[in-house]
């Protein structure tokens, strides 16, 4: 009788400024993924300044098996006036493709939720592609709920500095 392979444990830590190439590699598969490559601005001054500057505007986590970093999240914190309490936002959530299914995706969404209950939320929330049916199908396995009465509403370039500008 054969044996099942083990796999290697996974470890996840908060991302430091050493991790921003690897950020990087990470966001691109996400877009890849998500086909969304063209709407990529990626800049690494920018992505290291903004998660590990002075003022940091997100966090992140990343996953690693054997010191190799095979996923990543990016979070920050919103506040729900609602619930009068924080919600961590998940902003992006990436495995690569060849660990997919063998628990990298479950951990980072463990450790997230578990920092988020850290630090006072009620409530974790995140977007997910209507498409998308292997990670609505992750997520709901993790108890989530997918919510389909709002619809995200952006106002981007030319259109948000000309409202800016009145």
């Amino acid at each position: 009788m054969k044996r099942p392979t083990k796999i290697p444990p996974l470890r996840i830590r908060q991302g430091t400024t050493d991790d921003v190439s690897t950020i990087i590699s990470m966001i691109r598969g996400l877009a890849k993924y998500e086909r969304l490559v063209p709407h990529l601005r990626l800049s690494a001054k920018r992505l290291h300044r903004d998660g590990f500057g002075k003022h940091r505007r997100f966090g992140s986590l990343i996953c690693t098996r054997y010191e190799k970093p095979v996923g990543y999240a990016a979070y920050y914190f919103a506040y729900s006036t609602f619930t009068c309490g924080p919600v961590l936002f998940v902003e992006d959530i990436f495995v690569l493709p060849e660990e997919r299914g063998k628990g990298p995706g479950r951990a980072l969404m463990k450790a997230l939720a578990r920092f988020a209950v850290r630090k006072g939320c009620d409530q974790m929330e995140w977007l997910v592609l209507d498409w998308n049916r292997p990670s609505i199908k992750f997520y709901e396995g993790l108890g989530a709920r997918l919510d389909r009465t709002w619809v995200l509403t952006r106002l981007t370039g030319a259109n948000l500095r000309r409202l800016a500008s009145k």
